[in-house]
């Protein structure tokens, strides 16, 4: 007879999984992703500005990010750090949240592997569990806008 197995699955249609090549050494996307004075510079979709209100990286500690949309209206990001190995993976539980912290979206798990490639930095991306594929797929729109501003301040950067 054979052991039951502890392996947890994920629906694939609720998973988001990005790969990006940076331009940039690894240590300096680490930092962009866990500095505060880095995260206020490229966090969120173009267009939007983002202050970051709290930010602890380190297992246990906690993040809350402000963001605000081009229209003027108001994000709020929070959660806790689960993982943090400088400079290789970083994994954050978190939702999104109204002005007084309290939780309005499911959370979901952000994993970050920051990988070096000659110099440059793949970036692997995954997010879960989304309660819905519309949750997944607006999440996929939003990622993609920050990591293209994330490109942009890079490009910029210094380590």
């Amino acid at each position: 007879m054979r052991a039951a197995s502890n392996l947890i699955t994920e629906p694939a249609d609720r998973v988001l999984k990005i790969t990006r090549v940076f331009d940039a050494p690894r240590s300096l996307v680490f930092k962009a992703w866990t500095e505060s004075e880095h995260m206020a510079r490229w966090w969120g979709p173009r267009g939007f500005t983002s202050t970051v209100l709290k930010n602890d990286p380190r297992p246990g500690g906690a993040y809350r990010i402000h963001m605000r949309g081009p229209d003027n209206d108001d994000h709020w990001s929070q959660g806790v750090y689960r993982e943090f190995v400088p400079p290789e993976r970083l994994v954050m539980v978190g939702s999104w949240a109204d002005a007084q912290g309290n939780p309005t979206r499911p959370e979901t798990t952000l994993t970050l592997l920051f990988e070096d490639v000659g110099g440059k930095t793949r970036l692997t991306l995954h997010n879960a569990i989304f309660e819905s594929v519309t949750a997944r797929d607006m999440h996929n729109t939003g990622w993609s806008s920050s990591l293209d501003s994330l490109a942009d301040y890079l490009a910029m950067a210094k380590d």
